[in-house]
């Protein structure tokens, strides 16, 4: 007779059932730690921010600080130079 110890075991499909379902039910588990908003915001990201439009239509947000270093290259544009910027004729 063979001993029980050098036979290989065979799983059978009611012994994986359990071993999938619980591979499918620990990630619903969570046991990682919740990331605090406090630790992922540095000081530099609690600036304002002002919503502004490219060429293209898209809105953008920007820093305000960004804003005032900025280069003005025009002043006071005119509507019709505006709509022309946008690619949009009159």
């Amino acid at each position: 007779m063979k001993n029980k110890t050098t036979e290989t075991r065979k799983i059978s499909r009611r012994g994986i059932l359990p071993i999938i379902g619980g591979a499918f039910l620990l990630p619903l588990l969570g046991f990682s730690n919740p990331i605090s908003k406090e630790m992922s915001i540095s000081n530099e990201d609690n600036e304002e921010f002002e919503t502004l439009l490219k060429p293209d239509g898209t809105a953008v947000k920007v820093r305000v600080s960004a804003l005032k270093k900025a280069k003005v290259v025009t002043k006071n544009v005119s509507n019709k130079s505006f709509l022309n910027w946008l690619g949009k004729k009159l």
